[in-house]
């Protein structure tokens, strides 16, 4: 790696982390001038809702609790009644999904995605339980409240188990609470076949003095990878405002995040690695949200990875004697076909990259991996084939590169005497013109090692952003490691070594040994910069910093990049017996012998010597 292969490097970092660094000031300043626009008294309703919303999710309601008599609707006989009873649940699947529902609130109970399994084998389940709630707190007209899951529903239909056929299009249960006379409330949930998604309609009849909801949601997320720092890394809660293609995140990683949205939403997803639960507004959008998390510790006796919380205001409701809400729920994979499928923006939620990288893997990485799917079952062979494809479609740019490195080696004799022909300061400029020329007539240029290496960056880190989020590696074994979305173990250590872990991953040691081979093959045919530090990063720190990095990663990413290396140690091998030094030395400098035309920046660049010359000789 030559001077100015570095500064390329240098220059991306500083445009990466400029960008970076610019779109955080620009979110600071849009979160500022919002909180801005938002009145005092308005901030503080909010976080006394959020509050309240927040330990209403950590702790269910009793129960037969109804709440503050003072606040809520007159008792009638059927609400009283429906305040007393014991809990139930009713099972509605199709071949993807269970869904598991209780009387106690009319609530979702679990969510069994079929053909996944968690980390430890066992079923993979969503969420379930009592700790977790759905709650609708409806508003009158006359300040009143009640909320939804202090009572008991009453199924419609006498099947407490229902399995869509192959016949069935569809099915719907009904749970229904009778709030008086001829005032009920029915929660409509429908599932179809072969589909991740289920209908929740809310239906309200006789009810013309409810005139706005609330709707709490929140469950405790499950532990479903065995690496529970890199799970937690891409599960946050995300959202989606109406008619935006992009998706909007509270933030991933530890700690606790909230925020509130007081515009309005199209969807709310609870979100983990691989699996994620949405909440659409199907007709109208709801008017906004407080939104967060919480995370759990390590290890913690539940196997709990989350806890998510969103306080949803639903649209306001018409003052009619029937009315109807329609929402939906996602709960499914996060893979990208399916997401797509359902054109609501959903496919965001894989974290693919934005501008160009996104652009590489939607248009190219992801059509040749579906199809290689289609007919190879190992993806660790389905790597080793797209790897090859990348490395041979990009082998006219590394052999550019190669070819540019071995010019400037061989000009660097002539490059160091015209160095040494110009010692002083004030003949830079002269000496920067020579060189400039020396690299013209021998058909050089100092950037052509550098442009194919800026070309390939957007490629390199494409593959980071796709291997950890591909949900089609989990749980896929190759060789020892047993699942390449995760890191594949071959020592656990007694310890923890502080940014590596407690294991050791082979195919990241075998990537940090071929990524210094490979290092060291390429300085070899670089000339020498006279910078030995550079010589130490290159060969020896970056593959110690893999090591590092890359122990807790995807085992398929680590494997890819062994791959790719690997493939660049014999693309060396090979340019070097493509390319006669001695030939090419010779044809330079038959070049260097011919007219060689000035272009405008030379002329400039004489001009500017010239009077720089003029300016030294007067002074003299």
């Amino acid at each position: 790696m030559d001077r100015n292969t570095l500064y390329g490097f240098l220059a991306i970092g500083a445009i990466l982390i400029g960008f970076s660094y610019y779109t955080s000031k620009q979110s600071e300043k849009y979160a500022l001038e919002k909180r801005r626009l938002d009145s005092t008294a308005a901030v503080q309703i909010a976080t006394e809702k959020n509050s309240s919303a927040a330990a209403a999710a950590a702790t269910p309601p009793a129960v037969g609790a109804v709440g503050d008599p003072q606040n809520v609707l007159p008792a009638s006989e059927p609400l009283a009644q429906a305040a007393q009873g014991e809990q139930q649940f009713y099972t509605i699947e199709n071949d993807v999904i269970a869904v598991t529902l209780t009387n106690r609130g009319g609530r979702v109970y679990s969510v069994e995605l079929k053909n996944y399994h968690a980390y430890n084998s066992k079923p993979l389940v969503l969420f379930e339980g009592d700790r977790n709630d759905f709650a609708l707190t409806f508003y009158t007209n006359d300040s009143r409240n009640f909320t939804t899951s202090s009572f008991y529903f009453t199924p419609q239909t006498a099947v407490s188990s229902y399995k869509l056929a192959e016949s069935d299009a569809a099915y719907t249960f009904v749970l229904r609470l009778q709030v008086g006379e001829g005032q009920l409330i029915d929660y409509e949930y429908t599932l179809r076949k072969g589909s991740y998604m289920v209908d929740f309609n809310l239906k309200l009849v006789g009810l013309s003095n409810v005139t706005n909801a609330d709707l709490l949601w929140s469950y405790n997320a499950f532990q479903q990878e065995k690496a529970f720092d890199n799970e937690n890394n891409y599960s946050t809660v995300a959202y989606c405002y109406p008619g935006e293609a992009d998706i909007e995140e509270l933030g991933q990683g530890s700690g606790n995040k909230e925020e509130t949205v007081k515009t309005r939403l199209q969807w709310i997803a609870f979100k983990q690695h691989f699996f994620s639960s949405i909440l659409i507004a199907k007709d109208e959008n709801f008017n906004g949200a407080y939104m967060g998390y919480t995370t759990y510790k390590p290890g913690n006796r539940e196997n709990f990875l989350k806890q998510y919380v969103a306080n949803i205001q639903l649209p306001m409701l018409s003052a009619q004697q029937d009315q109807e809400v329609p929402m939906a729920f996602y709960f499914g994979p996060n893979h990208y076909s399916t997401l797509k499928s359902y054109e609501s923006s959903f496919h965001k939620l894989v974290p693919l990259g934005g501008w160009i990288i996104g652009w590489i893997n939607r248009l190219v990485v992801i059509p040749i991996f579906d199809l290689l799917g289609k007919y190879i079952s190992s993806y660790g062979l389905i790597i080793l084939i797209l790897t090859v494809i990348i490395k041979l479609v990009l082998f006219p740019l590394t052999f550019k590169s190669y070819l540019s490195s071995a010019k400037m080696r061989l000009l660097k004799p002539d490059v160091d005497r015209i160095a040494h022909k110009y010692p002083k300061k004030e003949d830079a400029m002269k000496k920067q013109q020579e060189t400039m020329a020396l690299y013209k007539k021998a058909g050089a240029s100092p950037m052509g090692g550098c442009l194919p290496i800026i070309i390939q960056f957007p490629i390199l880190i494409a593959m980071f952003r796709f291997f950890p989020a591909s949900i089609e590696l989990r749980q896929q074994s190759f060789l020892w490691a047993d699942d390449l979305s995760g890191f594949d173990s071959i020592l656990s250590l007694p310890f923890s070594i502080p940014f590596y872990g407690d294991h050791i991953s082979l195919f990241t040691l075998l990537m940090a040994g071929a990524l210094f081979v490979s290092s060291r093959m390429s300085m070899s045919q670089t000339p020498d910069t006279g910078m030995p530090g550079m010589k130490f990063m290159t060969l020896y720190l970056m593959p110690a910093m893999m090591l590092f990095w890359f122990n807790n990663y995807a085992a398929g990413l680590s494997y890819y990049y062994f791959l790719s290396n690997l493939i660049t140690i014999g693309q060396n091998f090979a340019t070097r017996r493509m390319v006669n030094e001695d030939k090419l030395h010779a044809r330079m400098k038959e070049n260097s012998k011919k007219p060689v035309k000035k272009s405008r920046f030379q002329a400039k660049l004489e001009e500017m010597a010239r009077k720089q010359q003029q300016q030294q000789r007067g002074r003299r």
